[in-house]
């Protein structure tokens, strides 16, 4: 372990695989518009459209309903935006279904987009989770009414490692109606993933959460789905977003699925051993403390647990100058101090959420790395908790809230 760091952001982003690397510096010589008819164009169009087969080929989907967009923020805000009004004319059927049903644990991008077509005058109704962070299945059965146009469940918590019922969800969604669309950005490559199975209309990825390049996702449409462009003001994608096509990342993309596909199932075995000793290190060396997320239905690389007495961003800080890398939350709410909303979702409090992290780990984390980590943590806590008035007084911050 010496001089080297220690990564357990993984959820937040990934180190360039390999072999992802070396495909993108082979590529690097091609830079012809997959739009143009010679022959630098022809070799472009080549390589993204093998390159579609292999994404949707990952996912048991046909090439035709891979549609490449810029980020997972981009593809979930396109299908949110189809039911921005009523009287969209892409919506074909669904023009009576203009309102929308999501999670309150759902990504930033979700949530945010979710929100500002609220204030637009589109209905939008967030469902409840429980204290691990599955949602209600009686109240989205009510919910379900023929003005809902659109369901929109995360397979995967980004923060928690929460995995949804989303085949189940997606049943129900179709029994009345409606489409569903599913985040499957934390799942994919990370645990099998069907489009078939899980019944779903919609579904986005993205590359830079599987070692793959940043600045480039894929949102799957099945097809027969009414559909209407995000970007405008161009043909490529078969008109379904504007804009020339980020070949590089499209290799990238591809490349970083391939080696998912060769490599996700041993290494899901052994990040769940290595979680399981991590949380048993935990448990055993730290008192008054609180694991956050489902302890069954959850991403066998996600540890999300609060210290009570202890600040997340203080502890954050102390690994850091450990050597070691973790988070308080999602990356794109990382500037905020708001405390998760993810945590306050599940009833956690306010202090409570402000005093956990999440560590998640991936292909290359080892497990001296584990030890490590339980090596310094305790005595991290102890530190900040000792600064703290209000836990060593027996104040609020002393029991687990």
């Amino acid at each position: 372990m010496e001089n080297r760091r220690v990564y357990f952001d993984h959820n937040a982003t990934t180190p360039l695989h390999p072999e992802v690397k070396k495909e993108l510096i082979e590529a690097m010589e091609m830079f012809g518009n997959p739009s143009s008819m010679h022959a630098f164009g022809r070799e472009a169009r080549a390589n993204v459209e093998h390159a579609r087969g292999i994404v949707a080929n990952f996912i048991g989907a046909h090439e035709d309903e891979i549609v490449f967009v810029g980020s997972g923020s981009e593809a979930n805000n396109t299908v949110l935006s189809l039911f921005a009004c009523a009287s969209n004319l892409c919506l074909q059927g669904f023009k009576s279904r203009s309102s929308i049903i999501t999670t309150r644990i759902e990504h930033p991008c979700v949530l945010e987009t979710s929100e500002c077509l609220a204030h637009k005058g589109t209905k939008v109704r967030f469902l409840d989770v429980d204290s691990y962070g599955r949602i209600d299945m009686d109240q989205l059965k009510e919910y379900l009414t023929d003005e809902v146009g659109l369901v929109s469940v995360m397979t995967a918590n980004n923060e928690i490692g929460t995995i949804q019922d989303i085949a189940e969800i997606t049943k129900l969604v179709h029994e009345n109606g409606s489409l569903m669309h599913t985040d499957a950005v934390q799942a994919i490559g990370k645990m099998r993933t069907d489009v078939n199975e899980l019944g779903v209309d919609f579904l986005t990825m993205s590359a830079h959460k599987i070692y793959g390049p940043k600045g480039i996702g894929a949102l799957y449409v099945r097809k027969g789905t009414p559909y209407c462009p995000f970007i405008h003001g161009g043909h490529q994608e078969k008109g379904r977003r504007a804009g020339t096509e980020n070949t590089l990342g499209i290799i990238g993309l591809a490349k970083a699925l391939e080696m998912r596909e060769t490599e996700m199932d041993d290494e899901a075995v052994r990040l769940a051993g290595m979680k399981e000793t991590l949380v048993k290190g935990i448990e055993s060396s730290i008192d008054n403390i609180v694991f956050n997320g489902h302890p069954e239905f959850s991403m066998p690389n996600t540890v999300n647990v609060s210290f009570p007495g202890a600040e997340g961003e203080a502890i954050l800080l102390y690994l850091d100058l450990e050597g070691i890398s973790v988070s308080t939350g999602s990356a794109c709410a990382s500037g905020s101090l708001d405390p998760s909303h993810v945590l306050l979702a599940t009833g956690s409090s306010s202090e409570r959420a402000h005093g956990s992290i999440r560590i998640s780990m991936g292909r290359e984390t080892t497990m001296a790395e584990i030890d490590r980590m339980l090596e310094v943590l305790p005595g991290i806590i102890k530190r900040i908790r000792s600064m703290s008035t209000a836990y060593l007084t027996g104040g609020e911050h002393a029991a687990v809230q």
